[in-house]
């Protein structure tokens, strides 16, 4: 995927001269789309029988993952790329992002989608329901989380991927970007932490 360094044109106010990294053709990965497809047909299925197996692989395993995959990024990830250079952090984000545009959107509908169907199957959702309190916490953490998913970490996802298609991108528009993503998979898995202290408080009960 590396290519010849080019000449560029003179940069703009604010942007910084460097090599184009290769980018992708499209902002998400084309192969991946039949992938993410099955994974959410399965899952469409899974709710349409209400079987109870199926509802709680959907929910573990995307669960389990959307929480490993926030602490990675947050934890692991967000120091290693503070490291960097610029330049370095573009060439990284070109072959990064577009796999985490379509990652994080199928492991959240996953996760919840899943989950609800599970609460309702089990009857966890009615008032009266021992652990019903936790539940609703579990609710609002969750909830907050999905807010921060889709309406901060993906929008940054987005406008990287944009703003490497340009024929010169702006590293400092780049790294801001990258630090509000970075930043925001930090928030969400930590919250997570709470999410799993929580659910496994109603596990146990």
């Amino acid at each position: 995927m590396a290519q010849a360094v080019q000449d560029l044109p003179a940069p703009r106010a604010g942007a910084m001269a460097m090599p184009r990294p290769a980018v992708p053709k499209s902002i998400v990965p084309l192969w991946g789309l039949p992938i993410v497809g099955v994974v959410i047909a399965g899952m469409i299925a899974a709710i349409a029988s209400n079987q109870l197996w199926a509802l709680d692989f959907y929910h573990v395993v995307g669960g389990a993952l959307w929480t490993a995959i926030d602490l990675f990024v947050g934890l692991i990830v967000g120091p290693i790329m503070g490291s960097m250079s610029v330049p370095a952090r573009i060439e990284f984000s070109s072959r990064f992002m577009p796999k985490m545009a379509l990652l994080m959107p199928t492991l959240v509908t996953m996760t919840l989608g899943a989950g609800w169907q599970l609460a309702r199957h089990l009857g966890n959702l009615e008032a009266g329901y021992a652990q019903h309190g936790w539940l609703v916490a579990s609710y609002v953490v969750v909830g907050v989380m999905t807010v921060i998913a889709l309406g901060l970490l993906e929008p940054a996802n987005i406008a990287v991927l944009f703003e490497l298609r340009k024929p010169q991108p702006d590293g400092e528009v780049i790294a801001k970007l990258m630090k509000r993503f970075i930043y925001t998979a930090g928030i969400t898995g930590i919250m997570q932490v709470a999410t799993l202290i929580i659910m496994t408080k109603i596990a146990s009960s």
